[in-house]
């Protein structure tokens, strides 16, 4: 059965930051991701972890200034420092938090492209990376949420692992953005997660970014090619509840119940 991990980012925004931890864990979750841990010591998140017997599995390398709309730097000519810069501070929460993967956000580009800026960037941090034993994530994002941002197709972002070559350099498949931009989540799902360049996938509902089983997902038969497929890695839950986290975990509730 899929491995489940709360994102404290968007779920549980009824409590305070740290306290999104304790509610997690105690709707049965075991591993939990969000977008970024910077604003808080690496101490007292691997308290909160130790404390409610979780994993951290994925976070966002720093992006830029956030509050001012920037997504990424990685395919941004001119911002390599920054980059570095970014990722070794990634590294650092990283090895604090024992979080395996880290998503490197490529950013928004006005016009034209900078493809050669981001494979740079993105074969020095895997080198770092590699050496800690870390992997880092690519994610096509849909224009609809994210305009102008650099990486959108699931093509495009295995073009670039392969090109790499990089063993710790893999995509991170949300299938909210993909049934957005692409479609054909079965397909894609039974072509790309057998590739193993498929490091993390993430779920929401489409197209409100609900629960999961809200709008026009089978999510019931996605998770079982998911399983089929025998993918070993998280599935995020990066969706905003309608109203109260834990009384919109039905579809969870419902499938582990059914797969007990």
């Amino acid at each position: 059965m899929p491995r489940f991990a709360a994102n404290l980012s968007m779920m549980y925004t009824e409590h305070p930051f740290p306290a999104r931890f304790a509610a997690a864990a105690a709707d049965g979750f075991e591993a939990v991701e969000y977008l970024f841990p910077y604003a808080y010591d690496p101490a007292e998140l691997r308290r909160l972890l130790d404390e409610h017997g979780l994993r951290q599995v994925l976070f966002n390398a720093p992006p830029g200034d956030w509050d001012a709309g920037e997504r990424g730097t990685a395919a941004l000519p001119g911002r390599e420092a920054e980059t570095r810069s970014g990722i070794e501070r990634a590294l650092e929460y990283a090895a604090a938090l024992d979080c395996p993967r880290v998503h490197v956000m490529a950013g928004l580009l006005p016009s034209g492209a900078a493809r050669d800026t981001y494979l740079d960037n993105l074969a020095r941090a895997a080198e770092r990376a590699g050496a800690a034993g870390v992997d880092l994530l690519i994610e096509p994002i849909n224009h609809r949420d994210m305009p102008g941002y650099f990486l959108n197709r699931q093509a495009d972002a295995h073009a670039v692992v392969r090109e790499l070559g990089a063993d710790n350099v893999k995509v991170q498949l949300d299938l909210y953005h993909c049934q957005i931009t692409e479609g054909d989540l079965t397909t894609a799902l039974r072509r790309d997660l057998p590739t193993g360049r498929v490091g993390h996938l993430q779920i929401a509902g489409v197209p409100e970014r609900q629960e999961p089983d809200a709008g026009e997902l089978n999510i019931g038969h996605l998770f079982d090619v998911i399983d089929e497929l025998a993918f070993e890695g998280w599935v995020g839950c990066e969706y905003r509840p309608r109203a109260g986290t834990s009384e919109g975990l039905g579809w969870l509730r419902d499938y582990r119940g059914a797969h007990a």
